[in-house]
């Protein structure tokens, strides 16, 4: 491989329902455009298969891409069909039913056939702990993880993939939170775990148990097709920097979408 081609090509892929579509930036400019089926079973299968016919097309080596950068409608599939994670909620006692009552409006106010959608986890999977932190961050009643260990047990026997934790004023002072997640990652690292104070930070309850909740949902699937396609691609040669598209037109890498899939719900149509 020439000097010249050392690490300065780029690659940009975007995953579709029905096409991926992969662009390749080469080291003298030229760009070269590929359309691929996409393969929903396993969608990296489609993005190394392309990735790698266009390479030899443009007589690059894999060794000379020096990023990817990634566009994917998967997050956006999984919440419209429904196919995430089975999901636990821990939360604060008092705040079980944030997630229907919400807001308290409604949003089509004459409309009488209007029904709300279903929450993500079904009431039985939402659990409370019976701590408090107050308005300054102090913290008033201690959290037992007695009372933890036997939530996440009965989690663990309805098959939960994934635990969503949201507390009480908990970005005042996430002690509790960081207790909870140290305790099941030591315990279960299988599970998924989504903290509030990791995902969304902000003192409004029914938004960050949203968020905290559609990150813990499509948590595992969205790490899963990364841990796939960052192997597929190591296979073939290309050790390159992954980033991947938010939904706000920026990148991020691709272990923190790993951590925070719920910022790349929008990747695709961005």
């Amino acid at each position: 491989m020439e000097e010249s081609q050392l690490r300065t090509a780029r690659l940009a892929v975007d995953i579709g329902g029905t096409f991926t579509d992969i662009y390749l930036l080469a080291p003298n400019g030229t760009a070269y455009t590929k359309k691929t089926l996409s393969t929903p079973h396993d969608y990296s299968q489609a993005v190394v298969l392309g990735v790698s016919e266009l390479l030899k097309e443009a007589g690059i080596a894999p060794e000379a891409v020096r990023d990817v950068l990634h566009g994917t409608t998967v997050v956006t599939n999984t919440c419209i069909e429904l196919t995430g994670a089975k999901v636990g909620l821990i939360t604060t006692k008092g705040f079980r039913d944030v997630l229907e009552i919400s807001r308290g409006r409604m949003p089509r106010l004459y409309d009488l056939a209007w029904s709300r959608p279903q929450p993500l986890v079904t009431r039985y999977l939402r659990r409370e702990v019976n701590e408090r932190v107050d308005k300054n961050g102090q913290v008033i009643t201690p959290l037992d993880l007695e009372e933890v260990d036997r939530i996440v047990r009965d989690f663990m026997k309805e098959g939960v993939e994934a635990i969503a934790v949201c507390l009480f004023n908990s970005p005042l002072n996430p002690v509790h939170e960081n207790q909870i997640g140290q305790w099941i990652a030591a315990r279960y690292p299988a599970v998924y775990l989504s903290l509030s104070t990791r995902v969304m930070p902000v003192i409004k309850e029914y938004e960050r148990t949203c968020e905290t909740v559609v990150n813990a949902y499509v948590g595992p699937v969205v790490s899963d097709y990364l841990r796939r396609l960052r192997g597929r691609l190591n296979e073939l040669g290309i050790n390159a920097t992954l980033l991947i598209m938010q939904s706000n037109g920026g990148m991020i890498t691709a272990e923190a979408a790993a951590e925070r899939p719920v910022e790349i719900v929008e990747c695709g149509p961005a």
